[in-house]
């Protein structure tokens, strides 16, 4: 890949579609808790030169993402939580693709064995006039990134 290929100047945020697979559902207006982190373990031998601790990498971890969008008569997510509140180990693999200004997709965020651990439905107050906005909140287990395009 040349340096003239790559893109210097950022996307902008709000260009992204969300895929679930097996899944249908209607487009997400927010996407957080794309975030891998982890656990530095202090370590010392007795017989290290230093009295310093080294740090060793520890065990990864990823932060629930979180989705929102505005209520529709599609129940799809609802009924995914109630398999899993049932009991069923109903894991799905997904993405959430950012795309460019020409609708390309250049970005891509994929997570692994995700399962909905908390669904909200909107807040209603009889005097706002706001969109009705739902919520979930999926735990997973392995987060990556994947250039997809390098198309300006």
């Amino acid at each position: 890949m040349a340096a003239t290929d790559i893109r210097i100047d950022p996307f902008p945020v709000f260009n992204f579609r969300v895929e679930l697979d097996g899944l249908v559902v209607a487009s997400f207006s927010e996407v957080s808790g794309l975030t891998a982190d982890g656990d530095a373990i202090d370590y010392r031998e007795g017989k290290d030169p230093t009295n310093n601790v080294r740090k060793l990498q520890g065990l990864r971890k990823y932060t629930p993402l979180m989705f929102k969008r505005g209520y529709v008569q599609d129940d799809t997510l609802w009924q995914w939580y109630r398999r899993i509140a049932d009991g069923a180990n109903e894991r799905r693999n997904g993405s959430v693709i950012l795309m460019n200004e020409a609708h390309r997709d250049v970005l891509g965020w994929n997570f692994v064995n995700a399962w909905i651990n908390k669904i909200e439905g909107p807040s209603l107050t009889a005097t706002g006039n706001q969109v009705a906005v739902e919520s979930m909140e999926l735990h997973h287990e392995g987060l990556t990134i994947e250039i997809i395009s390098t198309a300006p």
